[in-house]
């Protein structure tokens, strides 16, 4: 019952994130970034008040529920960055913005670890607060770069007017790629923890400190290296070296045979972090700034319909392997690696999708 009760308390946001996260993107295109960021904001800070103070499961679960319909964090943050920068800019931009939600997911448990010593309830309070002080600076500090009321006439009826059939249709083969690229990064995330014990005895400190290496590397490859890359090389040159480096990871991880091993592997992993930017770069070319937000939010979508679909994919696929080809799982990654370095051949940058009247 517990982990039933677990699974679906983590379980309940991320479909709710999956089925309603363009919706809100295209409310913020619509309505302005600053109103849907302020709603994800409240969101998220009643559903971690909720949290603290629940001591039944309803109130639990419609806290994780509100939290999952309002949690358009991503897609506006996303949209905010297509919107401030030029085309050429973005790889880079993107890439920050991936590693401050990567430290984020290295800060947060680390934090609600220590608080959990404390009091159960202490590291939900502290998330409340956190959320409410980003409320309160979006609203007294936060200006988008384009005012909805201060967009042309023309701009607004595009926005009214594209479909997401006919915003998406162009970008089939893009969108193919990135939802890929996420599934396989559950890859790592899935099985590591399994894999490392099961190979090479490892303890949950290695576990730990290699988990805690290879986040901070990864956060400085987009940081830092795709931006840096994206002065010098074109999008689609960076996205063949970040699955390429990727790819060579995966088919060393189903290869090697000590845990010492592992850790120069990391950097290729960490490197492999450069790819997604410059695709995200790529697919927001494909819509002008009147349709970003319907565009991040289908990004945000598939990026969490392959957080629930992956884990549950790559678990049984280990756990059926791991006696006889415990490394099976990474050569299936190396596989559906080379399958999108063959797809990306045909990549070409899309051009912003027009209104038709």
């Amino acid at each position: 019952m517990a982990c039933y009760t677990l699974s679906l308390h983590d379980a309940l946001p991320i479909l709710m994130q999956v089925c309603f996260a363009p919706l809100l993107g295209r409310w913020s295109d619509k309505l302005g970034r600053r109103p849907v960021l302020l709603l994800s904001l409240a969101g998220a800070a009643f559903d971690y008040t909720l949290l603290a103070l629940s001591n039944v499961l309803w109130m639990l679960y419609l806290g994780r529920i509100i939290s999952g319909i309002t949690g358009a964090t991503g897609a506006v943050a996303a949209s905010v960055v297509a919107d401030s920068t030029a085309v050429s800019e973005r790889t880079a931009w993107f890439g920050r913005l991936g590693a401050a939600f990567g430290a984020g997911l290295i800060a947060g448990p680390a934090i609600g670890g220590l608080a959990g010593d404390i009091s159960p309830h202490l590291p939900f309070v502290i998330a409340a607060i956190l959320n409410a002080c980003t409320f309160l600076m979006v609203f007294f500090i936060f200006k988008p770069a384009v005012q909805t009321e201060e967009k042309p006439a023309e701009q607004k009826q595009e926005s009214a007017g594209i479909s997401f059939i006919t915003l998406l249709k162009p970008l089939a083969l893009l969108l193919f790629v990135f939802f890929t690229a996420q599934l396989i990064g559950q890859i790592p995330a899935t099985v590591w923890v399994l894999f490392t014990e099961s190979r090479f005895a490892w303890d949950s400190a290695a576990v730990g400190f290699s988990l805690a290496g290879l986040g901070a590397m990864h956060a400085l490859f987009q940081a830092v290296v795709a931006g840096a890359l994206a002065k010098r090389l074109s999008e689609k040159t960076i996205i063949f070296a970040g699955f390429i480096a990727d790819a060579t990871a995966f088919l060393l991880m189903s290869a090697i045979t000590s845990g010492w091993m592992v850790y120069p592997v990391l950097i290729l992993l960490a490197g492999g972090g450069i790819a997604l930017p410059a695709l995200q770069g790529i697919i927001s070319a494909g819509a002008s700034a009147a349709n970003q937000g319907k565009l991040q939010g289908v990004l945000v979508s598939l990026t969490n319909l392959t957080g629930v679909a992956g884990p549950l994919l790559f678990a049984f696929i280990f756990s059926q392997t791991q006696q006889s080809a415990d490394g099976t799982v990474w050569l299936i990654g190396t596989a559906l690696y080379g399958l999108l370095l063959a797809i990306c051949l045909l990549i070409r940058k899309p051009a912003p999708v027009a209104a038709t009247c």
